[in-house]
């Protein structure tokens, strides 16, 4: 890996300690419940960014639970999801661990729990209605899961788990009545009075999710800008806000990255994580739309233009910030690529309500149609060799990843699956693709925000692709070319009301 990126990732992500500290970072407290006979314990390593709960318990089942619990206090709607990893051997194979949702800290109390068993890898949303009432479960056809989520949304509480690289399955209840106040975080349960078990957790999110009544692009909820090892599935948070931020360039020197914020760009060093405002002149409305040239000179923006009825139009200006240089009088039109040598610039252009994959010279002239569906197309990118454009298109009903020539010959479908799948980047050494997908609940031609999303990582040759990270977000997460320019990291957005 680049030295210079490792650098600024370590620095990025506060991991200049090398000590085990027996603190919390992502809960309020941590605690034995139940009284069992020996101690429990939560150990964060700031390095590493990982939860090691450590704890004992004769059972969580029936009318009493012993464990050692991460809690915060918690109201209204939440997801928390979290990697699990089991240490040693252990003497009991029921031991367990997961996320769980108490009305109190007494061994009795009612409950919901996503709940893994270590030995025979039983996975289930196990639950008790009454207080001092009998423990019930609804089984998962998951198991041994790497990945457990929990989800309270209004009254019903939603488990979904997944072997990382795979998608979710999903068990859920509605017959469950907690208080609007209750304690959520991770236990561990040795199912053995005298032993402890050790769990470690990796990649822990509490996310909540936007209100229902929400209004999509008028109203926004916070973003945590992210940096995802694709081959390792390590996730660091690197900078948030209580707004929409969304889209992250990364800048071919490995230095920074460059997102959209309220119609402005900023840049973002991945060393000292300061910001700044990227001088992009009178074009102060962009979408999140911009592209960073091959040779990271210039960069390309979508800024609507209020003399033309607010559409969305191409400019170009040095990377470094400047005055705008007005490329299509067509619109609207939503810059997605260049070419690698920096001559075209390829977009979704909107023609007579029909949107398809349009290309220009980047100092302007005559546009080129390489499309032409009467569905939508989006999300164009040019592969580095300048051989081909990936995009995705709905023409088979779904939105799928399609591959044309550079010349708009030779349509190719990439992916065929049950998910809507959008925004497909190449990564800089031409091998890997990464790309975003939505379920089919979602409409075909729809990429809404605040969406249970997966991140995709396709090998380009095979054609194997697995999941590389399980995502609240959609709309900005990923919108433009995003990879390090090593080939080793991707920036995306996640959301959650901070």
């Amino acid at each position: 890996m680049n030295p210079f990126l490792l650098s600024c990732i370590v620095m990025t992500s506060q991991l200049l300690s090398s000590n085990l500290y027996s603190a919390e970072k992502a809960f309020s407290a941590n605690v034995d419940v139940g009284s069992p006979k020996l101690q429990g314990a939560l150990a964060y390593d700031v390095r590493a960014d990982e939860y090691t709960l450590s704890g004992a318990g004769e059972n969580m089942w029936a009318g009493e639970d012993q464990f050692h619990f991460a809690y915060n206090k918690m109201k209204g709607d939440f997801i928390v999801r979290a990697e699990i990893e089991f240490k040693g051997e252990g003497s009991h194979e029921h031991r367990k661990a997961g996320w769980i949702i108490r009305e109190s800290l007494a061994g009795d109390s009612k409950h919901v729990a996503a709940s893994v068993h270590a030995g025979d890898g039983l996975t289930s949303l196990q639950f008790r209605r009454a207080k001092e009432g009998e423990t019930e479960e609804v089984k998962s056809s998951d198991l041994g899961p790497s990945v457990v989520q929990l989800e309270r949304r209004g009254g019903r509480y939603i488990m979904s788990t997944a072997v990382f690289g795979q998608t979710f399955a999903t068990v859920e209840s509605s017959e469950i009545e907690l208080p609007d106040e209750v304690y959520v975080g991770l236990f561990v349960c040795s199912h053995d009075a005298d032993e402890r078990e050790s769990v470690v957790f990796r990649n822990v999110r509490i996310v909540r999710p936007a209100p229902v009544d929400l209004v999509q692009y008028e109203e926004y909820i916070g973003s945590r800008l992210e940096l995802l090892n694709v081959s390792t599935g390590k996730r660091t948070v690197v900078h948030t806000e209580e707004d929409s931020l969304q889209a992250p360039n990364w800048t071919v020197d490995g230095k920074h990255l460059i997102y959209n914020r309220n119609g402005k760009l900023y840049r973002m060093s991945l060393y000292t994580r300061e910001v700044s405002l990227l001088d992009t002149g009178f074009a102060d409305s962009n979408n999140n739309d911009h592209v960073l040239s091959f040779d990271g000179k210039w960069i390309g923006i979508s800024h609507h233009v209020e003399e033309e009825n607010w559409n969305s139009t191409i400019y170009t200006l040095p990377v470094s910030g400047g005055e705008p240089r007005k490329v299509t009088d067509v619109n609207p039109s939503y810059l997605h690529g260049w070419s690698p040598d920096g001559t075209f610039l390829i977009y979704t252009g909107g023609r007579n309500g029909i949107y398809n994959i349009y290309k220009i010279p980047s100092s302007g002239g005559e546009e080129i149609q390489l499309t032409d569906t009467p569905s939508l197309d989006d999300g164009s990118e040019y592969s580095p060799d300048g051989k081909y454009i990936y995009f995705n298109s709905a023409r088979t009903g779904t939105m799928e990843i399609w591959r044309i020539d550079a010349d708009g010959e030779n349509p190719t479908q990439i992916t065929n699956d049950e998910f809507n799948n959008w925004f497909p980047h190449v990564s800089p050494d031409g091998k890997k693709i990464v790309y975003l997908s939505y379920s089919k609940e979602v409409a075909a031609d729809a990429h809404p925000f605040y969406e249970h999303v997966y991140l995709w990582l396709m090998d380009i040759e095979t054609g194997d692709a697995k999941v590389i990270a399980y995502i609240y977000g959609g709309q900005g997460t990923i919108n433009v070319p995003s990879w390090s320019p090593d080939s080793e990291y991707v920036a995306f957005v996640s959301n959650s009301i901070l």
